[in-house]
């Protein structure tokens, strides 16, 4: 009975870090994502770093991440920012894999 209570925690510890891991990559990745569409509206240094935590705020609405995909596409059209929605989505698909690997070589650190 004890290994079995063992082998639960354990799988409970590494669903806590899995989940922990998940929500610091998306949040990473917003700011990424924030800094490259704020590039793309022509902002920069503050501004940029002011519009990043707004993308960042927006995935907070609502469970997963139509939310902030909404909030930078609203934005781009607003601005007359000349990106479609693949390239969009796919900004997201790419500043994320670039925030798992960022967490990553720090954790290494």
């Amino acid at each position: 009975m004890t290994s079995f209570d063992d082998r639960e925690k354990s799988f409970e510890r590494k669903f806590a870090l899995d989940e922990e891991l998940s929500f610091k990559a998306n949040a990473r990745r917003n700011k990424l994502l924030g800094l490259w569409a704020a590039e793309k509206m022509g902002l920069s240094g503050d501004e940029a770093q002011a519009y990043a935590r707004e993308v960042v705020k927006a995935d907070l609405e609502e469970p997963g991440e139509e939310d902030v995909f909404r909030k930078i596409r609203g934005d781009f059209d607003a601005k007359s920012v000349d990106q479609s929605d693949h390239q969009i989505r796919r900004a997201m698909a790419d500043h994320l894999a670039e925030a798992v690997r960022q967490i990553e070589a720090e954790a290494k650190a």
